[in-house]
C-alpha cells in the first residue's frame, strides 16, 4: 500500500470515529427518550413533509440511525447501510429545517452531514474498518463473493 493510499485509509477512520462518536451522542438521548420522545421527534420531522401517521416509527428510525448508525461508523461495520440510513435522516432534517423557514444556515448541519454520509455510502469504511477485518478472514470463495459486494 503507497502511503498517499495509506493515508486517505486512515482518513476515512479519522472521519468515521470522529462523525459517528457525534452522532452518538446525538442518538443517545433519542433512542433512550421512549415513545413519547421517538412520537414527538417522527411528529416534529414528518409532519413538515405531510405525513400525519407512523410517528413513534418515524422518530424511531431517526433515533436509531443516529445512534446506532454512529457505532457502526465508530467501529466499521455496515459503513455503506449505516451512512445510507444516516443520509436518509439527514435529508429530512434538512428538508424540516428548510421547510421551517431557518433557511440554509439553519440546516447547513444536516447538509454538511448528510454530505459526508454520501461519500461514505461510495466509499465504504476503508482498510482499518471492521467490514474490512472480517472480509479478509473470510475463506470459503461464495462467502467471501457476497461480502465483497457488500463492502467494495
Amino acid at each position: 500500500m503507497r502511503n498517499t493510499e495509506k493515508y486517505l485509509h486512515l482518513g476515512l477512520l479519522v472521519l468515521r470515529i470522529g462523525l459517528g462518536i457525534m452522532f452518538i451522542l446525538h442518538g443517545y438521548p433519542k433512542i433512550t427518550g421512549g415513545l413519547d420522545k421517538w412520537a414527538s421527534l417522527g411528529e416534529l420531522g414528518m409532519s413538515k413533509m405531510g405525513i400525519s401517521f407512523g410517528w413513534v416509527y418515524w422518530g424511531f428510525l431517526a433515533a436509531a440511525s443516529e445512534f446506532f448508525g454512529g457505532l457502526f461508523l465508530v467501529i466499521g461495520l455496515a459503513v455503506r447501510l449505516s451512512g445510507f440510513f444516516l443520509f436518509f435522516t439527514m435529508l429530512i432534517a434538512a428538508a424540516f429545517h428548510l421547510l421551517s423557514g431557518d433557511g440554509i444556515m439553519g440546516a447547513s448541519h444536516a447538509i454538511e452531514s448528510g454530505t459526508i454520509f454520501l461519500f461514505l455510502i461510495f466509499s465504504g469504511g476503508g482498510h482499518y474498518a471492521l467490514d474490512q477485518i472480517i472480509y479478509n478472514r473470510i475463506s470459503h470463495p461464495i462467502l467471501k463473493n457476497i461480502f465483497s459486494s457488500a463492502i467494495n
